[in-house]
């Protein structure tokens, strides 16, 4: 009895000491994979790791666990409770949970703290989304210096000049859109009968597409890369403006324009980001500045073609009365030739390697950066330089993988991915108005607003008083004839500026003529015959027309005011809006002279802001020209004469668009890779309806005061410059 009671205590300090070996492997174990799943990054895996480290030290020092806690060594206790046979050695409270390798905690772990499970799950993902921003964060500026200093050993040369001309073209035809209507207007309104709210609203359509496409692009641009949405930009901006100029009715020709606008919209946005991340930082200010001058080439182009397309009323066919194809639409097809030619020249660029590593992407950005550095290392003539970046730091993502499996229905992945795609770029949207970036945001969304209001506000103002002028200068060389008694005569002459007041007409022939601006007031017409007549801004008031003939002319019923026919008869009456003179020859060409001259006088501007940009900072380049553009402003008071407002129209240009480049460049910097766009675009579509609200503004007191446009362009430019200079400075510092 005594060898069975010895032999059954050996067996049990046996298997008791079995099961402590079997512990004892089983944390070692855990142990060696929480550190493998610690090296692959995991976050919550470093949580489970720590714990089963504190659980060993505890176990070896010899204390007992804690009453509330999942990891207790009391294995000894629990046998001498009557533990059975079958479950020795399985300690439950022991077990290491299935899902805590994948990070998810256990159900009962809320239980000790007295708050219920979703309460500590929200907690800890707080936490963890907390502390994933903030590695990240850490990630962007590690990657911002390294980029920096890969970008000093890529150098300056051919392939970012080569991406100059090719960013350019992108940029030229957003300034090729913004003259297009403008320049079209005074054709197009003869041929789509266009009243005056449909004037006005054709010209500012442009503007809000413009807003439209600078929000949407800006902020897919930091989605789905730089490249890829300038394509897709400019692709829609190219296509629309084609069938612009075959379209003949005005909702189909507002329609095609505003889609114009929306995708050209796209390209200052991001352009200057796309640019940007080519550049060191000692070039950056320079180029980005120089690059601004392809928005003049632009506005040069556009009045060229103008100049030289639009007077020839001869380019144009006709087919039968429903379809008009007139010289102003040979000009805007003309004008969408830079955005083609953009787009086939983007297509041999590479995307924006700082996008790809923001993205997780390092391969596909050495790649691009070695080009880079080989490209510019051949050029000047070192091609034995092998580029010595062997690694980047990337930064995490914060995207979420979704498996669809293979059952779902293609629009239904479509659709998820367009919804997790717009929940992305809103999110991001939402981050430049977090406590980091909300002062930088209201005072940039100040300084946008200012210089917008009071630049295309002056720069549509301008054109407008130099027209009333024109039209003051031409009224002033009226002829007026009164009482006079005209018989048996054949008028086949033009008839301009005239007003004939009680006049007598007898058996007189109007053949083949035009009116300009004719007024015939009280007078009468016996016995007369008009055929082939082409009126223009022609009335006849309190007029009686007795036996008289109306034959092909334009004379409706709306030129007859108050008027007594008599046995009179209008037959054939011209059809439709022909294009007819409604703008005289020298005046057209006025305007396209007009346009041209202040385009080219930011020429001297754009040079000087180049030249000392990276000099003098952005801030005083900013507030300098703001502030000289601020007191310019007062000498409108002075143009009283059209070579005085032309004058002053150079003058305003040539100074404010240094400021507009040291803005340029400002926003650029001010944001970090993965919002740049964003911002930018956000900023630029309220610089657009900035615009719309000054152009709406200052026209109206056009003829009326030059007060009202002076004080508000002044006090605008005023606070900008002000507000300007409590904004951070940039230059000298890395790409954020």
């Amino acid at each position: 009895m005594e060898d069975d009671g010895r032999y059954r205590d050996s067996r049990s300090d046996f298997l008791r000491g079995a099961k402590d070996i079997a512990k004892v492997a089983k944390k070692q174990v855990g142990k060696k994979v929480g550190r493998g799943v610690d090296k692959m990054g995991d976050e919550y895996t470093k949580r489970s790791y720590k714990r089963f480290e504190e659980e060993d030290d505890d176990d070896y020092a010899g204390v007992a666990g804690n009453d509330d806690g999942h990891y207790r060594n009391d294995s000894r206790a629990n046998d001498e409770e009557g533990h059975s046979d079958s479950t020795e050695g399985h300690d439950e409270d022991d077990e290491i949970y299935e899902g805590e390798y994948q990070g998810i905690p256990r159900a009962e772990s809320g239980k000790g703290g007295g708050l219920d499970g979703p309460t500590v799950a929200q907690e800890q993902q707080f936490r963890d989304r907390s502390a994933y921003e903030s590695e990240r964060r850490k990630d962007q500026e590690e990657l911002a210096e390294q980029y920096e200093t890969i970008l000093q050993e890529c150098g300056h040369g051919r392939f970012q000049w080569t991406l100059y001309f090719v960013l350019g073209l992108a940029l030229m035809a957003d300034g090729v859109e913004i003259f297009v209507v403008g320049f079209v207007l005074p054709s197009a309104q003869v041929d789509m009968c266009l009243s005056e709210p449909n004037k006005g609203m054709l010209g500012l359509i442009v503007y809000l597409g413009m807003m439209v496409g600078a929000f949407v692009w800006g902020g897919l641009a930091d989605r789905i890369g730089r490249r890829q949405t300038l394509l897709i930009s400019l692709s829609i901006n190219s296509v629309f403006a084609f069938f612009s100029s075959f379209v003949q009715g005005y909702t189909s020709f507002l329609f095609c324009r505003l889609l114009s606008g929306v995708g050209i919209g796209g390209s200052i946005p991001i352009v200057f980001s796309y640019y940007s991340e080519f550049l060191a930082q000692e070039k950056r200010g320079e180029h980005l500045s120089w690059l601004c001058m392809f928005w003049m080439i632009g506005g040069i182009y556009a009045s060229a073609m103008a100049w030289a397309i639009i007077p020839h009323y001869g380019w144009s066919f006709q087919m039968g009365s429903a379809y008009q194809f007139h010289s102003w639409r040979v000009f805007v097809l003309v004008c969408a030739f830079p955005s083609v030619t953009a787009i086939c020249a983007l297509t041999t660029m590479p995307e924006s390697p700082r996008f790809f590593l923001e993205n997780g992407k390092h391969d596909e950005a050495w790649m691009i950066l070695k080009q880079v550095h080989d490209t510019n290392m051949r050029a000047k003539g070192y091609p034995e330089r092998v580029f010595s970046v062997t690694t980047i730091k990337t930064v995490k993502t914060m995207d979420e993988l979704v498996d669809l499996g293979d059952s779902t229905a293609w629009h239904q992945k479509w659709r998820l991915k367009l919804t997790a795609l717009f929940h992305q770029v809103w999110s991001n949207f939402l981050t430049i108005f977090s406590p980091e970036y909300r002062r930088t945001t209201f005072m940039m969304m100040a300084v946008w607003f200012s210089m917008s209001f009071s630049y295309y506000g002056l720069t549509v103002w301008f054109p407008d008083m130099i027209k009333y002028l024109q039209k003051q200068e031409y009224s002033s060389r009226t002829k007026v004839f009164a009482k006079e008694k005209v018989e048996h005569v054949t008028f086949n002459f033009t008839l301009e500026n005239q007003v004939h007041r009680q006049g007598e007409y007898f058996n007189d022939k109007f053949m083949n003529l035009k009116m300009r601006s004719m007024v015939f007031e009280d007078s009468l017409f016996e016995e007369c015959y008009f055929e082939d007549i082409t009126s223009s801004n022609t009335f006849f008031k309190n007029c009686t027309f007795i036996a008289t003939l109306f034959y092909n002319t334009d004379l409706f019923k709306y030129r007859l005011v108050n008027c007594k026919l008599l046995n009179s008869t209008f037959l054939h009456n011209k059809e439709g809006c022909l294009l007819s003179d409604v703008s005289d020859d020298n005046n057209a060409y006025m305007v396209y002279f007009v346009s041209f001259l202040g385009t080219l006088a930011v020429l001297p501007g754009n040079i000087v802001s180049a030249l000392l940009m990276d000099k003098i900072g952005r801030l005083r380049m900013l507030a300098g020209s703001s502030v000289i553009s601020c007191i310019s402003c007062f000498f409108l008071s002075f143009g009283n004469s059209e070579s005085a407002m032309i004058a002053l129209l150079c003058l305003f240009g040539g100074i404010s668009i240094a400021s507009w480049n040291a803005l340029d460049v400002l926003t650029v910097e001010l944001y970090p890779s993965d919002k740049r766009c964003t911002a930018f675009g956000f900023l630029n579509a309220l610089c657009k309806l900035a615009a719309v609200l000054g152009i709406s503004i200052f026209t109206s007191f056009v003829g009326i005061t030059k007060a009202v446009p002076i004080m508000f362009a002044s006090g605008a430019l005023a606070a900008g410059s002000f507000l300007a200079l409590k904004l951070p400075e940039t230059r000298g510092q890395v790409l954020q």
